[in-house]
């Protein structure tokens, strides 16, 4: 797979343009010497998460038969709601197909958008990412990953990040499947090319982090955690060599850190994230993406309540 050319970036942003928030890139309040964190606010987005915008793409240029027939994805939640957002907005029928450790936020806002929600194991729905076929699923399938069409429109948040800052030193990215942080990394290799582009991850599910490690491919643990929206036991074969391509390496934060960035976003910057959302900040916080300028995506917003109240009470 080859790095998806700018020209579809920037179609894809104008594309999109009226469906999205342009989020801001705002300050992180913490001093933290030579380091300056950025967040990119995804969260913000209608859907509370990226997703809205490679599921805007991919849904446009979309075969308009196939698309008639209704809409489906398989995905944790943002991706779902991303696909189940759109197909509201264009009056066609959605389903989703979730993970059974999908939290509460994301299959009620799936629910509010009228999506027909299936659960399956964790083991079943990769199953689905990797084969892109469900027994009883019909109409145009967006994929949450390797579609192209889904990672231009993640690519212009890459647009926006030069657009409002030229001289940034670094670009920390949820890893999940890899189209948000390679679909950015397309944008950057053509406006700031010497500008790295890191995948953040969890401990409890790495598998960038063991890919880059081993030169492949590899098959690591997973462990279900609230950072949900990131993480899996493989990287899936036919991203790596563009994640290998694009990507610098991958920074890995300890659930602690994770949970310790949810609260500091909520706290300093009364910015509310998910695990997943939260995890580039944990890394640039502890250093690993280097000094400067250090941009951050905030990729959602949808925790569930009690899990956030947990977070904050702890202290």
């Amino acid at each position: 797979m080859d790095p998806i050319p700018f020209i579809e970036i920037e179609a894809a942003s104008e594309r999109i343009a009226e469906q999205i928030v342009r989020t801001p890139l705002v300050r992180l309040n913490v001093d933290t010497g030579p380091i300056e964190i950025y967040l990119k606010l995804e969260n913000l987005q209608p859907i509370g998460a990226f997703k809205i915008r490679g599921a805007a793409n991919a849904m446009a240029v979309a075969e308009p038969n196939e698309l008639a027939r209704g809409v489906w994805t398989a995905s944790a939640g943002n991706m779902a709601q991303g696909v189940a957002w759109n197909a509201r907005r264009l009056g066609l029928p959605c389903s989703v197909v979730v993970p059974d450790h999908a939290p509460a936020a994301k299959l009620d806002a799936l629910e509010r958008m009228g999506a027909t929600i299936s659960q399956v194991t964790f083991d079943e729905w990769w199953q689905i990412i990797v084969s892109r076929q469900h027994p009883g699923q019909r109409g145009a399938f967006v994929h949450p990953v390797s579609d192209r069409a889904v990672m231009a429109g993640n690519g212009t948040i890459g647009l926006e990040i030069v657009e409002d800052l030229p001289d940034v030193d670094a670009v920390v990215v949820p890893y999940g499947g890899g189209g948000l942080s390679c679909g950015i990394a397309s944008a950057l290799a053509h406006l700031v090319p010497d500008v790295p582009v890191y995948a953040a991850e969890v401990e409890t599910a790495a598998p960038a982090a063991a890919a880059f490690a081993a030169g492949e491919a590899a098959d690591v643990e997973y462990v279900p955690t609230f950072v949900d929206g990131i993480g899996s036991g493989r990287v899936l074969d036919d991203m790596w060599p563009l994640v290998q391509q694009l990507l610098a390496g991958s920074l890995v934060a300890s659930l602690d850190d994770v949970t310790a960035a949810v609260r500091t976003l909520a706290v300093r910057n009364r910015v509310v994230a998910e695990g997943a959302g939260a995890t580039p900040v944990a890394c640039a916080l502890n250093g690993d993406a280097g000094t400067g300028k250090i941009v951050c995506i905030v990729s959602g917003g949808n925790i569930d309540a009690a899990k956030l109240s947990q977070i904050l009470s702890a202290g």
